[in-house]
């Protein structure tokens, strides 16, 4: 056969001459397409452009534009940068390189670390060879002849990684005097890499294994055209200057200290009130919707966590202890205590559901490489409930889960995205129990009529999950609140309520945080609002300032009356300029300014300014109350 047919996803047909690639099918659809495809999709799977094609495949061109061109820019550009390291430092060893969420890495090991200014000449290098237009190639060898290849090039990783395969031929991309092990697929040239950018620099453990090799990580990212790399490393710049580390320290939020121990938070009065305000919110709307606050112990016998599965399948992120010879372990979760509750009374189904929540303080042993700021620590407090429920109620206390993320994100204005996460390989329960909660998760996302996505794999090892993640003002996700069903520890515990026939039966129990993490999430809000927090969030909604000592009895009197009405009010009466004190108020991002000088006083008035410089009309102190209330209340 001298011709070969192949179709689009449009459904037309195209005849080709036999053993055409991707490139000569562009070509043939027209020049302008030719010049922009970089891979292609032939029946569903990605290859290089120079593939050839056979009767009956179905193709897709690949370019810049398409949703699958950023993978392949980015693991291409990882190896321009192996290339360069290469010829910039030829004793270097290459180990792995993908592309990553935000860009790429490359881990290499190398007699120094990396400098800031050797950076700076890796990325010069990569773009001298980007220009140089080096042809990318692909080729398939046996594994011993990789083998053979590897070890002759003194690149002992790659040897490991081919022999830990087990697979009879691999396949390398080689580009000019540079050749590395790979899967592909990769841009036809390295010309197409024209928009990167050289980040940082992380030690890393080869295989994540502290015994092995420390190699050094250098990170990057690239983008199809040089707009969008400026427009993402302006966000990064923004990023840096919303780190919650660093406004935690500039507006004495909390800290952490290696004396108390890593991963602890030390909070501040500023963010103790910060955090005080969320809790109380977050008890308000919970008693709305009908939960019953509870509280379990930090500790519980050892037993208990072998019997709920945790000690099996948790015990390397636990902390235990022992006290008069009895094992305990300290909690990562909340929901055996809460599971004792039930127990406690004799269940009939009228009494169902039940919605137990507690703010409880959980630890968990998190590696110390992991840990940053408030976004990963080892002790934090869950925003967390369990719902024990008949099976018939489980559809209704999903969507009421749903319906209560919804309401909740909407007050803090965040959009969020949800997946669905399947039944891991460690994990305990029946098929049939994981069937029906993954069945029952599935069907209320499919009736909440927002889009979701399917995290095969991901799920607790008790049940599988529904996973929200937040978008912030930098459109950066973040994992807050998950839905979890569990049908296996109510079988675990012996957990029963009597039917209306007066029979006992197994309840169903919803494992659901709303915020997750009170640290996790605080460090979130820092973020997303710059420390700019709304008024009825920040920890100081407003600070009187005086413009000389002749004004601080009325400043005074001033004060104590705001406060006496629960505004939570700061002063300044200091010997200080007054545009000093302005600006010190500013840089603490106080929602307001309450400036005090002897028109004020006179009048039995405080002149309001808002953080932005915005001045209000004067109002009296109660009137400045009723100003607050009005404004905390239409917020939420």
């Amino acid at each position: 056969m001298d011709q070969i047919k192949v179709s689009l996803p449009d459904g037309s047909e195209r005849s080709l001459q036999k053993d055409a690639t991707i490139y000569d099918l562009a070509a043939s659809i027209g020049a302008g397409l030719a010049k922009a495809a970089i891979a292609g999709k032939v029946d569903g799977n990605l290859v290089d452009l120079n593939t050839k094609l056979a009767d009956g495949n179905k193709v897709e061109i690949i370019t810049e534009k398409s949703p699958e061109a950023l993978e392949i820019v980015r693991h291409s550009t990882s190896h321009l940068m192996a290339q360069a390291v290469k010829a910039l430092f030829p004793q270097a060893k290459v180990t792995i390189g993908p592309a990553i969420e935000t860009g790429f890495y490359y881990d290499f090991d190398v007699d120094h670390p990396f400098t800031p200014e050797d950076l700076e000449k890796i990325e010069a290098k990569m773009a001298e060879l980007a220009k140089a237009n080096l042809k990318i190639e692909r080729s398939v060898m046996s594994s011993a002849d990789a083998v053979a290849l590897f070890k002759k090039m003194g690149e002992d990783y790659k040897v490991e990684l081919i022999e830990d395969l087990g697979a009879e031929t691999v396949s390398l991309y080689s580009q000019g005097d540079f050749a590395d092990l790979c899967r592909g697929p990769h841009l036809p040239s390295s010309s197409f890499c024209k928009a990167f950018k050289l980040t940082s620099i992380a030690g890393a453990y080869w295989r994540g294994d502290e015994k092995r090799a420390m190699l050094q990580r250098v990170y990057g990212t690239a983008f199809t055209d040089k707009k969008e790399l400026e427009a993402y490393l302006a966000r990064i710049e923004e990023a840096k200057k919303r780190d919650h580390r660093k406004l935690g320290r500039e507006l004495d939020l909390f800290s952490f200290n290696d004396e108390v121990g890593a991963g602890l938070v030390i909070w501040h009065p500023k963010g103790a009130m910060l955090r005080t305000v969320l809790e109380d919110f977050e008890r308000k709307e919970h008693l709305k919707r009908g939960y019953d606050i509870v509280l379990g112990p930090q500790i519980l016998k050892t037993e208990l966590w072998q019997r709920s599965g945790h000690y099996e399948n948790y015990r390397e992120n636990m902390y235990f202890t022992t006290v008069d010879e009895q094992g305990y372990g300290v909690k990562p979760m909340n929901c055996l205590a809460h599971m004792m509750i039930y127990k406690s009374s004799l269940r009939s189904y009228r009494d169902l559901p039940l919605r137990y929540f507690e703010l409880g303080t959980v630890h968990r042993h998190e590696r110390a490489g992991v840990l940053h700021g408030l976004l990963r620590v080892r002790g934090f407090t869950q925003d967390d409930a369990h719902i024990l429920c008949t099976p018939d109620q489980l559809d209704a206390e999903i969507k009421g889960v749903l319906g209560f993320v919804k309401d909740v994100m909407g007050i803090f204005g965040f959009e969020y995205e949800m997946e669905l996460s399947t039944r891991p390989e460690k994990s305990i329960g029946s098929d049939d129990a994981w069937e029906l909660a993954t069945s029952a998760l599935l069907s209320a996302l499919k009736d909440s009529g927002r889009p979701f996505e399917i995290n095969e794999g991901d799920g607790a090892f008790y049940g599988p999950k529904i996973d929200i993640k937040l978008r912030d003002a930098l459109d950066r996700r973040w994992q807050c609140a998950t839905i979890q069903c569990d049908f296996t520890l109510p079988e675990r515990f012996d957990l029963t309520y009597v039917d209306a026939n007066g029979e006992k039966k197994r309840p169903v129990m919803v494992h659901r945080v709303i915020l997750g993490a009170i640290e996790r999430f605080i460090g979130v809000l820092i973020e997303h609002f710059a420390g700019n927090f709304p008024t009825w969030l920040a920890p100081v909604q407003a600070i009187v300032l005086t413009v000389t000592d002749n004004q601080i009895p009325y400043a005074e009197a001033a004060f104590n009356t705001l406060r006496a009405a629960g505004v939570r009010v700061q002063k300044d009466f200091r010997n200080e300029k007054l545009g000093f004190k302005i600006r010190e108020a500013q840089l603490q991002k106080i929602p307001y300014m309450l400036v005090v000088g002897d028109k004020e006083v006179e009048s039995g008035l405080l002149a309001p300014r808002f953080r932005d410089g915005k001045n209000l009309d004067g109002m009296t102190p109660e009137q400045f109350v009723s100003f607050i209330e009005s404004e905390t209340k239409s917020f939420r």
